[in-house]
């Protein structure tokens, strides 16, 4: 796969993104304070231009056929400062400002389980709402 090579042309992104055969593209959340990586969800197309527009993140629910905004349901929004692509396009990342959860089991982060060497699995990040 070969590296996209952005020219700053206004909508450029639609066909810079690798988006996958069902449309779709990796978007991971991290905080932008922190660096704190707090979730991996989908986009396609329309949660892109949504994020864009909005400033609030925005994905595809692959289970519910539909777009969700992140805290639409919770109250816990995730303000989009920056959005950026990797080098060849086939991820998206979401800097943010996400003030509670980020995670549906009301933890900071999706990523809360720690794997140990043994391969023991350990909850080691609390619930905070």
């Amino acid at each position: 796969m070969s590296d996209i090579a952005p020219t700053g042309t206004p909508g450029e992104v639609d066909h810079l993104v690798r988006w996958n055969d069902q449309g779709l593209v990796t978007a991971i959340a991290q905080e932008q304070a922190t660096g704190e990586v707090l979730m991996v969800a989908w986009a396609n197309r329309e949660a892109l231009a949504t994020t864009l527009a909005s400033g609030k993140a925005t994905y595809w629910s692959r289970s519910r056929r539909k777009l969700w905004t992140k805290g639409e349901e919770s109250g816990f929004f995730q303000r989009v400062l920056e959005v950026r692509a990797d080098c060849d396009g086939d991820a998206l990342l979401y800097l943010v400002e996400a003030p509670g959860p980020a995670c549906h089991q009301l933890r900071r982060s999706c990523f809360s389980h720690r794997i140990d060497r043994d391969g023991s699995v350990h909850t080691d990040r609390p619930v905070i709402a």
